[in-house]
């Protein structure tokens, strides 16, 4: 290891002879679409081909691997939200380890059900990564386990780093890495690479803006971090001691991105890459979103690091774009209660070409007359102006509609 910091370029190099033909090495590519949206060259990493759909096997294998006979034999414990669980209860299996994971009780449930099924034993406790992390390490102590840090480790940091080592060696002459931050192990590791390959690349974090703790690390103020992100993988409140070090020395900048900004991204990855990301995996994409002034012109590598989202939270981005953009449009329209009425509109609505996903009939609602009808319509349109000339048609034949 370096006399100043916790991990080398060596050690990542040892990391990948390693890993070698034990991981995916997964594909890396140019996205024409994504870099006309944000104004830079944007490459992808899709981490999410891994066989747990996300980087941290690298970096958990590397560890398991290297443990002692007696350690293994003895099993292992770590916490984690979901994809270190993964990774770390495949690789287990994998080697013979006995692994028990202590996962928040607001994991995804695809997550929980996917490490069980790796033979994992999970434990279910607290609200947060740092609650089940304080339990884990209560169990470890008890049953005498081996501790699997998810970033705090120097060569959890060194195998994700390899995630970086691919990228530099196989694509062009990147500019600027943008790498997600939760508690700063896969952007250790992959500052390291970028810095010693090529010095002047520009390493730029990113975390949600519920989560900002290692920001704040840097800035030396107490975070403010708590909420229901969608970006549950990177939503860790304390930074590693480890990690911060190499952040610190190593990253040139660290932007926060908005919810919004996420989901926007998860759509895209989804639209445009034909690909899943979860919400941890898309803030990279995230970033370029809300800061395109930081990146316009720029050759951007993305990791896109995981693809563990759940499908019904996905099935919610995915609508809640179409409303974002008004291709799902619900509206408001009183009229005579009259045999033909919602037929009349129906066909407005058709001949325009909306498909109507959803009526609502209100007779008594007391902002109706007594001989009125209230029809909420929620209907599928192309764009914001394809549901206007809808509007337009439906004001037109005498049945204005207020839009909700």
């Amino acid at each position: 290891m370096s006399d100043k910091l916790p991990i080398s370029l060596d050690d990542v190099k040892d990391a990948a002879r390693l890993l070698e033909g034990q991981i995916e090495h997964t594909p890396m590519r140019l996205s024409k679409t994504l870099s006309a949206i944000t104004g830079a060259e944007v490459w992808v990493k899709f981490e999410n081909q891994q066989f747990t759909a996300a980087f941290k096997e690298r970096g958990a294998l590397n560890k398991l691997a290297r443990l002692s006979d007696e350690e293994k034999e003895a099993g292992v414990i770590a916490a984690s939200a979901g994809n270190h669980a993964q990774g770390v209860a495949y690789h287990g299996r994998r080697l013979g380890i006995p692994v028990t994971i202590a996962m928040p009780t607001t994991t995804p449930f695809n997550k929980v059900q996917h490490t069980r099924d790796f033979g994992a034993r999970v434990l279910l406790e607290g609200q947060t990564f740092d609650e089940a992390k304080a339990f884990a390490e209560k169990v470890r102590e008890r049953e005498g386990l081996t501790w699997i840090h998810p970033f705090d480790d120097p060569l959890i940091m060194a195998g994700q780093g390899t995630a970086a080592l691919e990228m530099l060696e196989e694509g062009p002459d990147f500019d600027t890495l943008v790498v997600p931050i939760g508690g700063g192990g896969l952007i250790s590791g992959m500052a390291t690479v970028a810095k010693a390959l090529r010095p002047d690349m520009k390493v730029i974090g990113v975390q949600a803006s519920m989560y900002p703790g290692m920001l704040a690390v840097l800035e030396g103020r107490e975070a403010e971090s708590g909420g229901a992100s969608i970006a549950e993988g990177i939503s860790v409140k304390t930074p590693g001691n480890l990690t911060r070090k190499v952040v610190k020395a190593l990253v040139d900048e660290i932007v926060l991105v908005e919810e919004a900004h996420i989901e926007r991204a998860i759509t895209l990855f989804a639209d445009v890459e034909k690909t899943i990301a979860e919400g941890a995996g898309a803030a990279g994409l995230a970033a370029l979103l809300a800061h395109p002034e930081k990146f316009a012109g720029r050759r951007v590598g993305l990791i896109l690091c995981g693809g563990n989202i759940d499908t019904r939270l996905l099935a919610s981005v995915l609508t809640r774009a179409l409303v974002r953009e008004k291709r799902l449009a619900r509206i408001r329209i009183i009229g005579d209660d009259r045999p033909g009425l919602l037929a009349l509109v129906s066909k407005i609505i058709g001949d325009n070409g909306a498909n109507i996903m959803e009526v609502a009939h209100n007779r008594i609602a007391l902002d109706v007359p007594a001989k009125g009808a209230e029809f909420d319509i929620l209907m599928e349109t192309r764009d914001a102006q394809h549901t206007q000339d809808i509007i337009d048609a439906l004001s037109r034949a005498g049945y204005p509609p207020r839009q909700n």
